[in-house]
């Protein structure tokens, strides 16, 4: 999966890094020093993730990658990890060519109870109960991440893109379809913009949203 963000590069005593926006432990499901590669300023670069505390990362480049980098300037990044997606344990009767459903209509789905907001916008995608959901998706109140609903989404046949899209309070142009993030405590909420509309799994459906609010979204491509 790749990831993409705006971050500065600063020399730190370890080397020069580059702060990730996100929980690496929550999307990525992978923990310890982690191996991927970044584009930045055009160049392919081989990277290091390195742990912070919880969860939290940089990326370390290489002195000689980064000496043609501008410093403490907002850089244009996009990251690559592989194998951060969490694989559905039984077989799917869905794939790209036979979705579970074309997605050209929205109703909103209301979690009964707090936590599930993320099964609820993929029930929404999909067509189908929160319960469902959450018997493919093996996972519990707070239990999914974006890196879940991504295998959940793949699981359904539902397409996406294969970039999320971190805006951190910036103005961003939605696309027709997409599954949105924004941070609330120590958690994320999620809800589905489609068709100029949104769809939150607290609040039913909004004409409006305050897109300081948003920390990023993944489009669904309908």
């Amino acid at each position: 999966m790749r990831y993409y963000f705006e971050s500065k590069v600063e020399k730190k005593a370890k080397g020069y890094m580059i702060q990730i926006p996100f929980n690496v432990w929550e999307v990525c499901k992978q923990r310890d020093v982690i191996k991927a590669d970044v584009v930045l300023d055009n160049k392919v670069i081989e990277c290091e993730l390195l742990p912070l505390e919880k969860g939290n990362y940089e990326i370390h480049i290489d002195d000689e990658d980064a000496v043609s980098v501008e410093l403490n300037v907002p850089h244009k990044v996009l990251l690559h990890v592989t194998g951060s997606l969490i694989k559905m344990d039984q077989d799917s009767p869905y794939s790209l060519e036979n979705p579970i459903r074309k997605i050209d209509s929205m109703d909103v789905i209301l979690q009964k109870q707090d936590g599930l907001c993320g099964q609820a916008c993929v029930a929404m995608l999909a067509g189908i109960t929160i319960a469902e959901v959450s018997a493919a998706m093996d996972c519990r109140e707070w239990q999914a991440t974006m890196g879940r609903m991504i295998s959940a989404l793949n699981y359904f046949g539902i397409d996406h893109s294969d970039i999320i899209m971190y805006t951190e309070g910036r103005k961003a142009v939605l696309p027709k379809c997409c599954i949105m993030m924004e941070k609330m405590g120590r958690f994320c909420h999620y809800l589905v913009h489609f068709d100029g509309k949104f769809y939150d799994p607290n609040l039913g459906v909004l004409e409006e949203y305050d897109m300081s609010k948003l920390l990023g979204y993944l489009e669904i491509k309908c």
